[in-house]
Formats: structure tokens, sequence, C-alpha cells
């Protein structure tokens, strides 16, 4: 999350976005959240309305634009009393009892964030899309064949495989041997084309009041179970994330900015730390009255924060208001976040720039605020406004920087990063079909989710490897796909498919899969059952253990090998 004049991503007019700073740390990218990442320090501030009248007010009284607010250009004078903090944690940050007492393996913490309800929706109208249009020829897919096609799905963003096309993944030369060995080619895009989240028959009426009544069952079902799982660390993130989509969808958004520019807009709430996606919200456009919604940034926060009590939210500009500082204030939280220039609260001496000296920072406050407006270069202006900052304090770096400033930076990061982190390994796929982009976004985040329990669960796993996310959806795919293959009575025709699936069934049988096997050593040795020719070869006959080339090998199945 960039400081940008509106990280909203709207177009602002040129006047109004000369005068706004593009990036208080004067940098494009995002904050690194490393595992040694140390939040900025809380400071005691006044929570709510009950703490009026604990502070007496200082000199130098500036009167807001609009004439009902009184800022003051020092910090207020604290009286002697107890105050409230609003940065109080109670709940330990990490994974809540109900997750711990059920993550089992890896493939449980993913299964957290599926539920059997969102499964049972999934297949009752995937089923009911398919008889309607293959009808006797459809066989129903059941929890099996679910769980088999999602594994693709990720299995494919492990192997960076996206944006390939689909045919090629199942190409008995280039494609990878793993896919085949699943389910055929015809049968995953008989799903893709297949696959429905809502009665196909009651959604235009359903339409009419929800743009979203295509897969809104399955989406609120799953946005529910977020912050169930998890308790968010002492600061959260709320940024907007554009998932990347060019196809015909009535809420779809235009967005320069943003790398994909065209996709669904998704408000996010994260921890600013770990980058857990917290809660959910799809902008689904004007209401159908074509009513603009008012006050929508303050309404989106304060839906994400419904069951949040002593964190900061970090925010830009689109959300931070004052009004929505004191309506968290009364709820135990706290505000830092960029605020617009055109803001009628803001006192007009803080929003002067002329004869400002560069790295210059103008301070003014309030009982229960503070406001900063800061100077990067010539001509370029920041404001910030803060409830957990009480003072005047400067960074002694580079720039002078006020600590306001330094903490945003700080913490502005978290929905940033975990887009970073699902763009690594997505299993976004190519695809007409909006609905299907958003469930396809529900794997990732739930993938993502998943990796953040495991790891939090079991430290020691795989703890020395820097790819461990690549591991943990690599384990997650194989584990969801075992079933399938175990059920397989037909083998793939592709040699490496074949012995796949015949290693995976031996295995689970107790026996071998096949009459023969690659030696484990790897050591070349000259066939013994050519007479003339030299041909050398590492494979061994499984009973015998002579060495064996391609010419006199033979392979059974797992049936007749136990014959």
């Amino acid at each position: 999350m960039s400081l940008r004049p509106s990280t909203s991503e709207r177009i602002l007019p040129a006047e109004e976005f000369s005068d706004i700073e593009e990036d208080i740390s004067e940098t494009e990218d995002a904050p690194e959240l490393s595992s040694d990442y140390q939040p900025p320090s809380g400071t005691d501030s006044s929570s709510d309305e009950s703490s009026e009248g604990a502070f007496s007010p200082s000199t130098n009284a500036l009167m807001s634009r609009n004439g009902l607010m009184q800022w003051y250009s020092s910090p207020m004078k604290k009286r002697e009393g107890r105050l409230a903090e609003p940065n109080v944690i109670k709940l330990p940050p990490g994974p809540t009892r109900y997750a711990i007492a059920r993550i089992t393996d890896i493939r449980s913490s993913f299964a957290l964030f599926i539920s059997s309800r969102m499964e049972k929706i999934i297949l009752q109208m995937t089923n009911l899309e398919g008889k309607r249009l293959y009808k006797d020829d459809w066989k129903e897919i059941d929890e099996t064949e679910l769980h088999a096609y999602i594994s693709v799905l990720i299995l494919a963003g492990v192997y960076k495989s996206h944006g390939e096309a689909t045919n090629s993944l199942w190409n008995t030369e280039n494609g990878r041997p793993i896919f085949p060995s699943v389910m055929s080619l015809d049968n995953f895009q008989r799903i893709s084309r297949i696959i429905r989240f809502d009665d196909r028959e009651t959604r235009s009426h359903r339409r009419e009041k929800d743009p979203l009544a295509a897969i809104r069952d399955i989406w609120d079902d799953w946005v529910a179970r977020l912050p169930m799982m998890c308790n968010p660390g002492a600061y959260v993130t709320a940024d907007e994330r554009l998932i990347p989509f060019k196809g015909r969808c009535p809420f779809r958004q235009y967005m320069p900015k943003k790398p994909a520019k065209y996709g669904i807009k998704v408000w996010t709430l994260c921890d600013a730390k770990t980058s857990y996606a917290w809660n959910m919200q799809i902008y689904t456009g004007k209401h159908a009255s074509g009513i603009r919604e008012k006050n929508q940034g303050m309404r989106v926060v304060l839906d994400f924060t419904a069951g949040l009590k002593g964190n900061n939210v970090t925010c830009d500009n689109f959300f931070t208001s004052h009004e929505l500082a004191v309506q968290l204030l009364k709820k135990k939280l706290t505000i830092l976040g960029t605020i617009k220039k055109n803001k009628p609260v803001l006192p007009q001496e803080l929003l002067e720039v002329g004869g400002r000296a560069v790295h210059s920072s103008k301070f003014v406050f309030t009982e229960q605020c503070t406001a900063v407006s800061y100077i990067p270069k010539k001509h370029r202006m920041v404001l910030v406004l803060s409830t957990m900052h009480k003072d005047a304090s400067l960074s002694t770096g580079d720039g002078c920087k006020p600590e306001m400033i330094l903490d945003y930076n700080a913490t502005k990061g978290g929905v940033d990063n975990m887009d970073k982190m699902l763009a690594s390994y997505t299993c976004q796929r190519m695809t007409s079909g909006w609905p299907l982009v958003v469930f396809y976004n529900i794997i990732d985040v739930s993938a993502n989710n998943g990796y953040l329990l495991w790891t939090h669960c079991s430290p020691e796993w795989n703890a020395s490897k820097k790819y461990r996310r690549r591991l943990y959806l690599e384990e997650l795919g194989k584990a969801l796909i075992t079933p399938q293959i175990l059920r397989r009575k037909r083998i793939p025709r592709a040699f490496m498919s074949a012995h796949l699936v015949q290693k995976v069934q031996s295995e689970e049988q107790g026996t071998a899969g096949s009459t023969v096997q690659a030696a484990s050593n790897r050591k070349r040795s000259r066939c013994e059952l050519c007479d003339a020719t030299d041909n050398k070869t590492s494979t061994r006959c499984v009973k015998c253990s002579k060495y064996i080339c391609k010419a006199h090998t033979c392979i059974y199945c797992v049936h007749c090998a136990d014959k």
C-alpha cells in the first residue's frame, strides 16, 4: 500500500493530485514483513468519550475549516487521573483454540476454511448443472473428485503453470505426470465448465438485489470462517485488492495503477505482521437505486473491526476520517492513516505548503487525535491522522520524519504483502466466468491462511528452508489427490503417470506396483538379457534384481502383479 493521492485508485483532478505526496517512504515497494519485524510501540491515549475533560486545553488554538472543531498547536496537557488505554490486546495473537484443536496435519489446516457446507453446496449445484447440460451422460462428482480438482489447481500454481494452456499440462511430452494421474484432461475441463455455486433457476430473481448472488452463499460462509481461526496482532491493515479479470462482470473495476488494471475489487483486513486475511468484502458497485453510498470507507472499516478490541487499524486516505477515528475509539481501537486534504475538520494552517522547508513537520492536536503535515520534497505534502500518537515525536534519521509516518510505513503493507504471497503460487486460471475467479481467490487465500496456521502450530516444520510455503502447497496438493488416485481403476497411458498411480496404490496396499523399478542407487550396468549389445541401464527387475533394458521390460497393473 503506497501513499499515493488515492489508493482507492480513483482518478483525481490534476490540481488536487499535485498537492498530495506520492509516497511517504519515497519508494514504490511495500515493506517486507519478515520474522524479525517489530511493530511500532504504542503510546497511551484516551479511548472514548468517557475520557473527556481528562486534558486541559493549551494555547494557540486553531479552528477547523468548518468552524466546528478546535485544534491546538501543542500537545494537550494531561491532567491527573487514570485513563482507559485502547491498545490493550487481551487475546494472544495467532491460531485460536478452535483451530489448534483441529489442526493435525497440513490437509486439516486447509480444510478449516473450506467447510463441509461449502462443499455440499458446490457438489449439489454442480451436479444439478451437469444433469441439465449432459442429461443421462453426466456422471456425478463427489467430495473426493472435488478435492482432486482443487488439488490440480493448487499444484498448477506451485509449478508456476497458472498461465499455461490446460492442454499442455496434460501433454505426454512436456506436461506434468501428476496431472494425468489425478484425472483425465476431459474430466478436468468438464468440471471447470460445469462447476456452479448457486441454483441457476433462481439466480435472476436474487441478482436483482444482490449482484454477488452467483456465489453469495459460498462467499459469506467462507468469510465468516476467517476470524474464527486466528486472532490478529496489535496492528491490522485495511486496504483494497484487485483480483485480475477482464471478462463480463457487472461490478468489474478499472484501476489504472494496479498491475492487472481490470478486475474485481476486494476490501481486505489483514494482520500487519503475518498478512493473515482476517476479513474481506467484495465491492459490487453502486446500489440498485443508483444512489452513491456516503462514507463508504468508514462503513467498510467498521464492518471489518466488529469483534476486534485493542488493535490499531492502519489504512489509507480512502478510509481515514475524523469521524471514523472517534467511532473506533468507542470500540477501544485506534487508527493510523493518511487523510485527504479536503477534509473540513482540518485547520487551514495545517494545509499551508508555501514557505515551509523540506522535511519540516507541523502538528496539531485535540483530546483524541493528532494530525501532522510533512513536507518530503518541495511542493509536496503528506497528511497523517492518528489516535495512537499523542506527541510531536520526530525521527533522528534522514528526513526527520515524524514517528507517526514511520509507524505508518511499518504497518501499511499487510494487504500488499499478502498479494505478493498469493501471486507467487496463485491457482488463478483463464476463465470467462467471474464466480470461478472468486472461487480461485478463495482457494488461494485459504491455502495462504492455512500455511500461516500450520507454521505457527509446527514451527520446527522445515524451519531451515526458505521456500516453506512452496513445500506446504506441494504437500497439500498431494494430500488432496491421494484418495482420488487410490480409487482409479483405469491406469493412464503415459508411462510416468501410470508409474505414479501404481506407486501410490502399491504403497497403500503394501505391495510392489510394478514388475520393474529403478535402482535406488541409480547404478548403471549392462542388460543381463541382451546377447551382444552393450545396453547400459539403471532399471532392475523387482523380483530377481537383474539389470534389464527397455526392450526386456514388461509393465503390469497392480492386480496382475499380485498373481
